[in-house]
């Protein structure tokens, strides 16, 4: 007996003693895995941060190219090359103010080769179902049926307030969408889960249907041939981005003049007006209010609503006074070498007539906003929430104002509101909820930096007033990929944006790193180059954590500071340009972009040397950069690649990536 003890007493030791390998084991998995899962959730987070930084100072750049197009219109020898930028043609100098759908069905012929959707008015349900599965299978419709589409929608959007009152006991729910930002499959995916737009399910989308993505016109039309079949039940307000100026620069005026090469012109000229007659905001049983952006502590809905919002055709062209008053202060332009500005040329641009126009004295134009009118629109569609108490301006957009849980609280108190659903921030989940639940931010373009970057969302709302999120996320590629790899191509291409800019800023970050090095080493210390790269910058980064991905450090815990841009090249060299000439043709690339664009007017992807040289010209003469003729010079000839005195600007650009030629040793 006492041996059958022992024996089982040994057992139940070896038993116990495995149990506890297991546990321990069990233990370590969990904490390598929980430490695996937060170091690539560190990398996801500074990932989105560095997108976000470089979109917000892209945004601040595009009110420096805006005082640039004034400033060719005083000096271009052929002003009337941009001099449609500015100043906002009736549509009846584009395609008739009151031309019918019969004649357009006149003027532009529907030829028997085109097998995309024939639209009929007024629209069916028949006809918009027609159009997605159109833009499904990647087919465009006709120009001749967008420009009858827009011109009702205008005719709809006219008649309508400039903030729409709905109420939910009409329906059981309403639907609030926020950005789209061209992402046609994330406008199919939110119908396909929650339903077409019809009387029993209405819907708000919250703007910036356009640009960045590749379907922004895809996604107009359908939202629009829904309003013409539906005004009582889709309401559409305007976002930021439905701002002709903005087009320029993110991409929805260069999809339709490729996709409608023959009538782009016509379709972006309505699209002006169609945008300036886009609602501004949206309250539901006197309680919700939506609107893009945000408040301020001098927002007035009843001024709002009473003002012509059709005058402000685009929000980055001030009123006069305002020009005036930002020349004189440069309150809401940074100094920093991103904003190089010379003043004194600046000052000469302002030959403004007494309308405020650009246009010559004469033109028939429509009056100008009051700057009041300005401010008031402005700060609904560029403001964003912040947790701290006041408004203050919103330095990284560089326009609206960043507005605390107090301002919010005053603007409920005076309208009786209860919650503010807004949209225009990125948001990694698709939603967030601040200022204790009553401000909530709405964003519906999912993957919108990169693939698997973020979910999109939308909100339904009850007559409660209870608000319930759906999330989702279109996924192509995603679901083949593991948390690492998803994490990781975030990250990569985070990375390269930020070492273009790096190299488009390699002058001034060089001279701020020396400013550190008093005994010339070419050595600083960590804190030293981060304060340096964001003293250049501004990109609000985390520069401690990101040092390891941009320099290389020495036994002693020193930066190399020069090892930023060690393996930092232009794509495609271009011979005999000096390197601080493709820092900034680098730096200005997009900017250029816009420019050309303007100047080819026949779309041909080419434009004389001459052009170009003038045009570059004025750009440097305004921003202040010293370029000698002979660089400039070697640049026209060089890159003038079939030697016909013409320039391919799509080549053009693409020598001036920036790549990264070596693994950086810091990560071998």
């Amino acid at each position: 007996m006492g041996s059958i003890i022992g024996a089982m007493g040994c057992s139940n030791s070896v038993s116990d003693r495995k149990s506890e390998r297991v546990i321990r084991a069990a233990i370590l998995i969990q904490n390598w895995y929980r430490l695996t899962v937060a170091r690539l959730e560190m990398k996801r987070r500074y990932s989105l941060s560095i997108f976000q930084s470089i979109e917000y100072a892209e945004e601040q750049d595009q009110l420096q190219l805006s005082n640039f197009f004034t400033f060719m219109l005083d000096h271009c020898t052929h002003p009337e090359s941009v001099s449609h930028i500015f100043t906002s043609p009736s549509v009846s100098q584009v395609v008739g103010e009151s031309l019918s759908l019969i004649e357009f069905e006149k003027k532009i012929n529907v030829p028997d080769s085109y097998y995309g959707p024939r639209l009929s008015f007024p629209l069916t349900i028949k006809d918009a179902n027609a159009l997605l599965h159109a833009f499904r299978n990647e087919q465009l419709l006709h120009a001749r049926y967008v420009l009858q589409l827009l011109s009702e929608t205008r005719r709809v959007l006219k008649e309508m307030p400039n903030i729409t009152h709905l109420s939910t006991s009409y329906t059981k729910e309403i639907t609030v969408c926020g950005d789209l930002h061209g992402n046609l499959d994330d406008l199919l995916l939110i119908f396909y889960k929650n339903g077409l737009p019809s009387e029993q399910n209405r819907y708000v989308f919250n703007g910036d249907f356009v640009d960045r993505g590749q379907n922004s016109m895809e996604i107009l039309i359908i939202l629009f041939a829904f309003l013409l079949i539906y005004p009582n039940d889709l309401h559409l307000n305007r976002g930021n981005h439905e701002d002709y100026i903005m087009n320029l620069r993110y991409g929805f005026t260069k999809e339709v003049s490729k996709k409608y090469k023959d009538h782009g012109k016509q379709i972006l000229g309505l699209l002006q007006d169609v945008f300036s007659w886009l609602p501004l905001a949206t309250i539901i049983d006197s309680k919700v209010l939506i609107l893009h952006g945000g408040i301020s502590d001098s927002t007035d809905l009843d001024f709002l609503n009473k003002l012509e919002r059709n005058k402000l055709k685009s929000l980055m062209r001030p009123p006069k006074s305002v020009r005036d008053g930002q020349d004189q202060a440069k309150e809401r332009i940074p100094t920093t070498s991103k904003h190089i500005a010379n003043q004194n040329v600046a000052g000469k641009t302002q030959h403004i007539t007494s309308s405020g126009s650009t246009e010559p004295s004469g033109s028939n134009l429509p009056p100008e906003p009051t700057p009041k009118e300005w401010k008031q629109i402005l700060d609904i569609l560029w403001s964003d929430p912040r947790s701290q108490n006041g408004c203050t301006p919103n330095k990284c957009r560089g326009g609206g104002c960043y507005f605390g849980p107090d301002v919010t609280a005053k603007l409920f108190k005076k309208y009786n509101l209860k919650m503010l659903i807004r949209s225009h921030e990125f948001k990694p989940e698709g939603y967030e909820i601040s200022h204790g639940g009553k401000v909530i931010t709405i964003f519906s373009a999912s993957n919108y930096y990169e693939e698997g970057s973020n979910r999109g969302a939308y909100i339904k709302l009850n007559p409660e007033l209870i608000p319930r999120f759906v999330q989702y996320r279109v996924s192509k590629y995603t679901r083949r990929q593991n948390l690492r790899e998803r994490v990781g191509t975030i990250e990569s291409s985070a990375l390269k944006s930020l070492r273009e800019t790096i190299y488009a800023h390699r002058a001034e970050l060089t001279s701020a790193f020396v400013k550190y090095d008093l005994n010339g080493t070419g050595k600083i210390s960590v804190n030293d180059w981060a304060a340096a790269m964001e003293s250049v910058l501004q990109l609000e980064l985390p520069w401690r954590m990101l040092r390891s991905q941009l320099a290389q450090m020495n036994s002693d815990g020193e930066v190399d500071f020069m090892s930023c841009f060690y393996d930092l090249k232009i794509g495609q060299p271009v011979k005999e340009v000096q390197p601080a000439l493709a820092e900034t043709l680098c730096r200005y690339r997009k900017d250029l972009e816009i420019i050309f664009n303007i100047i080819d007017k026949d779309r041909s992807g080419l434009i004389s040397l001459e052009e170009f040289r003038q045009t570059w010209k004025l750009f440097a003469s305004h921003l202040g950069i010293d370029v000698h003729d002979e660089a400039l010079d070697k640049l026209v000839l060089s890159i003038d690649y079939n030697k016909d005195g013409h320039i391919d600007f799509n080549e053009f650009l693409e020598a001036f990536h920036v790549v990264q030629r070596l693994e950086k040793k810091a990560n071998s």
